[in-house]
């Protein structure tokens, strides 16, 4: 399973969102629009805080970024990687 989270990524979300160190961001499948990979009905939500089981997470800056386990089929099929471009978030997929 591969889920990694940039330096930059971690402070833009530090920065932008004002958070501190021992902070969460959930990622979240939902049904919606489509991210860039074989799941075309799915997009990727985020919210603030710990929210359930945590599946699969990295910390990164003293802050942990996770999926919780209802989500963590997704890496059955692919890697993901949140890095900053052009300062803004850019989400990459990799299939297996």
């Amino acid at each position: 399973m591969g889920f990694h989270v940039s330096k930059d990524a971690a402070n833009w979300y530090k920065t932008e969102m004002d958070l501190e160190d021992g902070d969460y961001i959930q990622y979240y499948l939902q049904i919606y629009g489509g991210i860039p990979t074989s799941l075309p009905n799915y997009s990727l939500g985020m919210s603030v805080g710990k929210a359930g089981e945590v599946a699969i997470k990295t910390v990164v800056e003293g802050i942990t970024f996770y999926f919780n386990d209802e989500n963590a089929w997704l890496f059955n099929e692919y890697d993901v990687k949140v890095d900053l471009e052009e300062e803004e978030i850019r989400f990459d997929f990799k299939e297996k």
